[in-house]
């Protein structure tokens, strides 16, 4: 059988035993649990099921030895694995699994030994890893097979995806209840967004108060939001700016940036925007920071002489909250508007960037603003 094909066999499997597992070890069986349900890093199942699948398709492989660098008859490129079946794999079941390769990760990059249990893999939780590589172990030991192993944890990821599906849709239908009341305040959103970036791993979330604000009065300001960069992607990996860029309508150079810091602007960053400006292929208008954090005034004045060293751009720094509440008194009557694209925007940013912990708790903290509570 073909990798894919193998797929399929799994997860008809999977499917014909959701709700029961198939693996009767328990201690296997919890570590298969805790590696698919370990949501704080999602490297160690991709690893675990690019190896598997290596295992399946080429039964003369060891499931340890991951990285062609090894060298020897027995070791294979689980990269080659993630990436080439278990990216379109994940996509189509809409698997909860990050949507890129487990071997790029600062942990499983640049190795060139087996992935045995003696050697302890730098990385968070540390827990993650050591039960996958135990895992490995019990698959090349023979303890267990590979395809049950494999079973086990698409038959988990599946349960996680129907889990996340109902939550969701029960707190989206929480929100239906509350339509056709009066909307909320520009104040109350404001609220509600701000403490929506309290909490933690929130870093995503300025770049979408912005963009939000562009989606729904661009038309009016005759700009456009340009494409969003994937989050985890360098600037100078993209080519890009900033977090986000501004566009005449009709045109797609950015002549407004924005660029985002969940920490002070410093003296150091704006040098750095300097440099970009003077890179850009178009004139930039305005070179925008928007930070959570305070707002120096040595840093503000060192930015405000860049107007004339630039021959007209101007950088400044805003306070996120700051801009919000501006934008949102100033485009009242489309307040509403805005918090349905910022949700939007929210809830289809992928789970690397916006994790489904805080894709829930807007919506909870959404529901219990218009309900009053």
């Amino acid at each position: 059988m073909t990798p894919e094909e193998i797929l399929k066999n799994i997860v008809e499997q999977a499917t014909a035993t959701l709700n029961t597992s198939v693996i009767a070890d328990s201690i296997i069986r919890e570590r298969v649990d805790y590696i698919c349900r370990c949501l704080s890093n999602r490297a160690g199942v991709r690893l675990l099921m690019a190896c598997l699948l290596g295992k399946l398709d080429k039964p003369t492989i060891d499931p340890r030895k991951p990285y062609t660098e090894i060298g020897g008859t027995d070791s294979f490129s689980g990269r080659t694995y993630d990436e080439r079946y278990l990216t379109p794999f994940i996509n189509q079941y809409r698997l909860p699994v990050n949507s890129t390769t487990a071997f790029l990760t600062p942990t499983l990059r640049n190795i060139n030994q087996p992935l045995f249990t003696n050697w302890e893999l730098v990385g968070r939780p540390r827990e993650l890893y050591k039960k996958t590589l135990e895992l490995l172990e019990d698959v090349a030991k023979q303890r267990i097979t590979a395809d049950v192993v494999l079973v086990e944890t698409v038959r988990v990821l599946m349960l996680m995806r129907d889990e996340k599906l109902a939550r969701m849709a029960s707190l989206l239908k929480g929100l239906e209840r509350s339509e056709g009341t009066l909307p909320l305040s520009s104040e109350a959103i404001i609220t509600l967004i701000s403490q929506h970036l309290a909490c933690k791993n929130a870093s995503r979330l300025p770049v979408l108060v912005v963009a939000a604000a562009y989606q729904v009065a661009g038309a009016r300001l005759t700009e456009s939001l340009l494409p969003l960069q994937s989050h985890n992607a360098a600037d100078l990996q993209t080519g890009a700016l900033g977090d986000v860029e501004i566009g005449l309508v009709g045109d797609d150079a950015a002549v407004t940036v924005y660029e985002m810091k969940m920490k002070r602007v410093t003296p150091e960053d704006i040098d750095t925007a300097a440099t970009k400006i003077a890179r850009a292929q178009q004139r930039i208008h305005n070179y925008l920071f928007v930070t959570t954090d305070v707002i120096e005034s040595i840093a503000s004045r060192y930015a405000a002489t860049f107007y004339e060293k630039t021959d007209g751009t101007e950088i400044a720094i805003l306070d996120c909250i700051g801009f919000l509440r501006h934008f949102l008194h100033l485009f009242h009557r489309i307040r509403s508007d805005y918090l349905t694209a910022y949700q939007s925007l929210v809830l289809n940013e992928p789970d690397s960037a916006v994790s489904q912990t805080l894709k829930e708790a807007f919506l909870a903290l959404r529901q219990a603003a218009e309900s009053g509570e």
